[in-house]
């Protein structure tokens, strides 16, 4: 899972756990002298009990050989450093603390995932009648968006030009936020709805782990991607009615970039905290994430195969995270997230025999419950989990469950659906967004002279010949793909029921009652009979089966439903 977009356009795009954690095992406290080995300089997040004890948790850090870096009194996170290898365990026993975990990759964007030579091979059968569809190589065709036809996304939750978009695109003044890998803010199918203003990025490219930095500064413009990851995210949720290409859920709001990803997928806690609470400030509607708080696969409160310096550490990063959505929920913010790609569920999880596993492999076996473990953010409070189906309407083999876990699902393309048909493993199966112009040119599917696309899985439309006068998009499958879907039916809905905000231009809702309309509003949808789904035909082992359970209303595979943009916005009509 770590072969980089610039080598592969196939991937499963969701939350994913692989290579991306970091060693949780803090050292034994030194000596009762107070010295300590000195180590290298680690940054720390530090809890504070609550935000009445800040002041506290800044005299614990300071009074453990640390150097406070940042005090945030809102959420009651304090940031620091040291080089003192009893640090962590001194300053998780001072008052006013909650906890203390080390600033480190808490999880991970998805990266891109080699196709097998089957399905490649499947994929360029496909590439020669792709090759042949006017659409794909960019021409208008009947359709309200020249790429309208390849998008059975959006005709599958009625967001069409004689669907949601007759009745409401979405305002201007809805705000929805992408915590992601940044969005090419430059793309003709992004622009036209980007706001570069209130757009921030929260990290600092590492050259150690995200290679040489594109710029002197190591932080890269607000409107920079150079994953392609949240690019395609920010164009599934708002890529304009502009006649250039495709159209989103929401082709009328606003989309800002909250960047929290590294140019290298990692994700580091303190940059996710700020995000949450920077949309809290800014007055965003909605906002989109798609990637787990990691080291560890499940968080587990006091799991007894972890060490109690491992438990503490998950305790924090649970606490952290669920400080900075409720923070983020109670300023109106609709939280909504992608449910996992491990065709696991989430309900009866199995052991977790990966975590930690970064950098160097201290993986250790661990039976996972339900009840104290959790996998952040999906399962934090206030958060809208989100599971792909294809476009069949059959859940996507890679896409985790769960009946109390699972509250909504999406299209978020399935190559193998459509089994025993023509249509199986092709790009048909897949979901159409934006590419960012830099990633296309580096992932080698770009003829350099012409600029046509020469992967079936990227689309290009030129002007003129010349990779300076294309555009691109790429076809992605995963829960990641499922979720912006939902993202942009919840921006329609603040924006057909929202009222105008007192603090910040725009409109605003609560977002309970965004998440109660989203839900009512979606189709239900039964289990199959017989209930236990098998992927036999497509290929796919017996550990990929999944057993629905549940009603009509709601079960484990499609949550309240499949999320409809015509429905949500049509409820009062």
């Amino acid at each position: 899972m770590r072969t980089s977009l610039a080598r592969t356009t196939l991937v499963v795009c969701g939350l994913v756990t692989l290579g991306m954690s970091v060693p949780a095992q803090l050292p034994a406290e030194a000596a009762t002298t107070g010295t300590a080995t000195a180590g290298a300089e680690q940054a720390y997040v530090v809890v504070a009990d609550s935000t009445a004890t800040v002041n506290q948790a800044v005299a614990a850090v300071t009074g453990a050989g640390g150097t406070v870096t940042s005090v945030d009194g809102d959420l009651g996170v304090v940031t620091a450093t040291s080089a003192r290898t009893d640090f962590a365990t001194r300053v998780d026993a001072g008052a006013g603390v909650l906890g203390v975990a080390r600033n480190q990759v808490l999880g991970s964007l998805p990266k891109t995932d080699p196709a097998d030579a089957e399905l490649r091979q499947a994929a360029q059968k496909a590439a020669a009648s792709a090759a042949a569809d006017p659409a794909r190589r960019g021409k208008k065709g009947p359709a309200a968006e020249p790429l309208a036809a390849l998008q059975p996304d959006m005709q599958m939750i009625g967001a069409t030009a004689s669907g949601s978009y007759a009745v409401q695109p979405g305002r201007r003044g809805v705000l929805v936020g992408v915590l992601d890998s940044g969005i090419d803010g430059n793309h003709p199918d992004i622009k036209p709805n980007y706001d570069r203003d209130l757009s921030r990025n929260f990290v600092t490219d590492i050259p150690a782990i995200d290679g040489p930095c594109e710029h002197p500064s190591c932080v890269d413009p607000v409107d920079e991607d150079d994953d392609g990851h949240g690019t395609h995210v920010a164009g599934t949720i708002a890529s304009p009615i502009n006649g250039v290409g495709i159209a989103g859920v929401a082709p009328g709001v606003t989309l800002v970039n909250i960047r929290v990803g590294q140019d290298s997928g990692f994700i580091f806690l303190e940059p996710a905290l700020k995000a949450l609470k920077y949309a809290g400030d800014i007055g965003v509607d909605v906002v989109n994430m798609s990637f787990y708080i990691d080291p560890w696969l499940f968080n587990c409160q006091a799991n007894p195969a972890d060490s109690p310096a491992e438990q503490a550490e998950q305790r924090t990063i649970v606490a952290a995270t669920q400080r900075a959505l409720d923070y983020a929920h109670a300023r109106g913010v609709t939280l909504v997230a992608a449910l996992g790609n491990e065709h696991e569920d989430l309900g009866n999880p199995l052991p977790d025999l990966t975590s930690p596993d970064y950098p160097a492999a201290k993986a250790h076996p661990r039976t996972i419950d339900n009840a104290t473990c959790l996998s952040m953010p999906t399962e934090g409070r206030h958060v809208i989990s989100v599971a792909s189906i294809g476009y069949s309407g059959k859940k996507a083999d890679y896409s985790n469950h769960g009946l109390e876990q699972n509250d909504v699902s999406a299209p978020g393309g399935f190559f193998r659906d459509y089994a025993g048909t023509a249509r199986t493993r092709t790009v048909d199966n897949l979901v159409l967004a934006p590419m960012p112009h830099n990633v296309a040119l580096l992932s080698g599917s770009i003829d350099l002279t012409t600029g046509e696309s020469t992967d079936p899985f990227v689309v290009s439309s030129c002007s003129a010949p010349g990779p300076d006068h294309c555009a691109y998009w790429q076809y992605l499958q995963g829960t990641s793909m499922a979720s912006p879907h939902a993202a942009g039916v919840a921006a329609l809905i603040v924006s057909q029921y929202g009222e105008r905000d007192e603090r910040h231009p725009g409109l605003r809702m609560d977002p309970d009652k965004v998440e109660e309309i989203l839900k009512e509003t979606a189709t239900d949808v039964a289990c199959p009979q017989p209930a236990l789904i098998s992927y036999a035909a497509e290929g796919r082992p017996a550990e990929f089966d999944a057993q629905c359970v549940g009603t009509s209303e709601r079960n484990s595979i499609y949550g309240d439903g499949i999320v409809n943009a015509l429905r949500a916005v049509s409820r009062h009509r």
